[in-house]
């Protein structure tokens, strides 16, 4: 069997108590596999356990019970042998230092001096060489750390909360920059609680709540599994109460609204309805759309909150 890029089996991490007694458990009992080449995101909202996981997956600290292979080795040495890179959320930075001299210094402790301009360019912060890493804003000390993290040319970027603070725009950018990485077949996982970027840059998602995965899938499927679309157009005027009632009539279709001449049809049966709408009603200006991973996401961790209770 090919090595896997990570492995983790039975994961546990427990934290004293903040009053001394008992204990508090980040992680409990999580179990993933990634192959070489894929890009996962950890999904969860903050405080849900993901980066502890990737801390302990870093090799940063210890786990309480469970295992974990990085490339068919320990965190600490895929670490130190330069096959596994990090983008942190903070930290790791000197702020007087410029740009360009802080690349170089870590180049040098890789043995990797001529990668500078390479890594520079492919991060976007060869226009910022000359500029203090102090005087450079949030998005852009991220750039900088991804340049850092390229620098012994991984086989896999681990990534935490890495657009954390970014603006809209700087998001974009970032994602923009780490697609170009991945067509160089690296392995990338990132953790988020930003829906829309597990949605739009990871073709797997792994749903990680009070310490406990929720869900492992391709994020198209995820998203599926809530099951509801909606069909809705528009009909002629005075005809929405009728074409409610005709789609109300129609499998699948678990809800129908109206809302003026627009008719709303939601549930498993969309594509019906679509075509109900299109040839029987007369309706024009047709959208079919597909649940959100925002929806899927908070139906699944609702279910499992009360089925835990």
């Amino acid at each position: 069997m090919p090595t896997a890029a990570l492995r983790v089996a039975g994961l546990r991490k427990e934290y004293p108590g903040h009053d001394g007694r008992g204990t508090v458990v980040a992680v409990d009992g999580i179990d993933v596999e990634i192959a070489p080449g894929e890009i996962v995101a950890f999904l969860g909202p903050n405080g849900a356990g993901k980066t502890t996981t990737l801390d302990i997956v870093l090799g940063l600290v210890p786990a309480t019970a469970g295992t974990v292979e990085v490339l068919g080795t320990s965190p600490r040495q895929a670490v130190t042998s330069g096959k596994v890179s990090a983008v942190l959320q903070t930290g790791g930075l000197l702020r007087d230092l410029r740009v360009e001299e802080t690349v170089r210094a870590i180049a040098a402790l890789h043995g990797a001096k001529s990668r500078v301009d390479d890594v520079m360019h492919r991060a976007g912060v060869t226009a910022l060489a000359g500029r203090k890493v102090g005087q450079c804003s949030g998005g852009e000390q991220q750039r900088l750390r991804f340049a850092l993290a390229l620098l012994p040319n991984p086989q896999i970027l681990v990534l935490d909360e890495p657009t954390a603070g970014m603006d809209a725009a700087a998001r974009r950018d970032f994602w923009e920059t780490m697609r170009a990485e991945t067509h160089e077949g690296r392995t990338v996982v990132f953790a988020t609680h930003y829906l829309e970027e597990a949605q739009a840059f990871a073709p797997r998602t792994v749903l990680i709540d009070h310490g406990k995965i929720r869900a492992d899938r391709p994020t198209d499927e995820l998203r599926n599994l809530v099951g509801d679309r909606v069909a809705a157009a528009t009909v002629p005027p005075g005809t929405g109460e009728a074409a409610a009632s005709a789609l109300r009539a129609v499998q699948g279709v678990r809800e129908v609204r109206v809302e003026g001449d627009r008719v709303i049809a939601t549930g498993t049966g969309s594509d019906a309805a679509a075509l109900e709408l299109l040839t029987t009603l007369g309706g024009r200006d047709l959208e079919v759309s597909a649940p959100s991973l925002e929806s899927a996401f908070f139906a699944l961790t609702q279910n499992d909150q009360e089925g835990d209770r």
